[in-house]
């Protein structure tokens, strides 16, 4: 057997993959890049490790694929209510969607810029829509009668005028309109246009760090056209949020109204047979082959003042006895399922 000398068998230790090594020379810096709390970074400044992470531009969010539909079904509608108004062969695309905060968006719109702000009714809160310069000039100049297929229109750095923001609150209460169309499939809404304002910070409808859901939209006349968006907070979503959130257009139930209506008028229409159990007797299969014609059933239980009304083996409700010319009357007095109620003499059967 070979023997081993001390510095011999160190190094065999120190080379054993089974052994953890301990670096207890962590620094204040290294710890400080790690977590990315350098208070000499300047403010504003990328920083990285958690801080990073913490103040990630990236939201994260769960996709409602029933919202897609809904932005691309306005972008449709959109198109066909814009070529209404302006007589011109207008297109509306939809470009992108995709999870923002609301600081940002609104820290992204161009100057000058019409941002309108649209209540939703039955939401109960508000969502926006922003229009861009080169959009509001290009339907202002064509709805003024401006020649078509003329060169690029060409815009100064300029606010706008009356003139030029009555026509924009038309055009945007015209796609708030096709919006709440847009929204049929998944729930009944109407997009009121509450204001307009030109300056972003004025249309504040939600937090700076509200997770928000925008919609981008690129409207081509011709040699004009312009860019639009659609911006959500998830807080005015959140009422139908379980329905954006289906796979397919046909699981939000707007199918069944039409079924639901056809089986309420089926059973409206059906017939209940009734039967008017004045008294009742058990008897035996012997007694019952001993009845001969003329013999007497005695019916010791019936007072002669109460019957039961009976679809099937279901008692209904109980009722007064008495006569109608020839014919035995009843009165109702209480449903069976509330002894307590009132008894009521409207109804009468014969």
């Amino acid at each position: 057997m070979a023997e081993h000398g001390p510095n011999e068998t160190a190094a065999a230790d120190h080379t054993d993959p089974d052994i953890v090594e301990w670096d207890d020379g962590l620094k204040a810096d290294e710890i400080e890049q790690l977590l990315g709390f350098d208070l000499s970074a300047e403010e504003g400044e990328d920083r990285s490790g958690l801080r990073a992470l913490i103040n990630s531009a990236l939201v994260s969010h769960r996709r409602m694929p029933m919202l897609d539909v809904v932005f691309d079904r306005a972008a449709r509608q959109m198109t066909t209510s814009l070529r209404n108004l302006t007589n011109d062969n207008a297109e509306c695309l939809l470009d992108d969607i995709s999870a923002v905060r609301f600081g940002e968006f609104a820290g992204s719109l161009s100057k000058p810029c019409v941002v309108g702000v649209l209540r939703a009714d039955s939401l109960n809160n508000h969502c926006l829509i922003a229009v861009d310069a080169m959009l509001v000039f290009s339907v202002v100049d064509l709805l003024l009668g401006g020649r078509r297929g003329g060169s690029v229109l060409s815009f100064e750095a300029r606010g706008f005028t009356q003139i030029e923001l009555g026509l924009v609150e038309k055009v945007v209460s015209l796609l708030a309109q096709d919006l709440g169309n847009a929204f049929q499939p998944v729930t009944d809404v109407t997009f009121t246009l509450d204001r307009l304002e030109t300056t972003p910070r004025f249309a504040a409808i939600a937090q700076d760090a509200s997770v928000c859901t925008l919609a981008k939209f690129r409207v081509d006349m011709e040699d004009r056209g312009g860019r639009a968006a659609i911006l959500f907070p998830h807080a005015t979503l959140e009422p139908v949020r379980k329905i954006l959130c289906r796979e397919f257009i046909s699981e939000t139930g707007a199918g069944e109204q039409s079924w639901r209506d056809a089986l309420g008028a089926e059973l409206a229409a059906a017939s209940v047979d009734l039967r008017a159990v004045i008294a009742e007797k058990q008897i035996s299969l012997g007694e019952l082959s001993d009845l001969k014609c003329g013999d007497t059933i005695d019916f010791p239980g019936f007072s002669g003042g109460a019957a039961e009304l009976r679809a099937g083996a279901l008692t209904l409700a109980e009722a007064g006895v008495g006569r109608l010319g020839q014919a035995i009357a009843l009165r109702l007095r209480k449903d069976r399922d509330d002894a307590s109620a009132p008894s009521k003499s409207d109804h009468e059967a014969a």
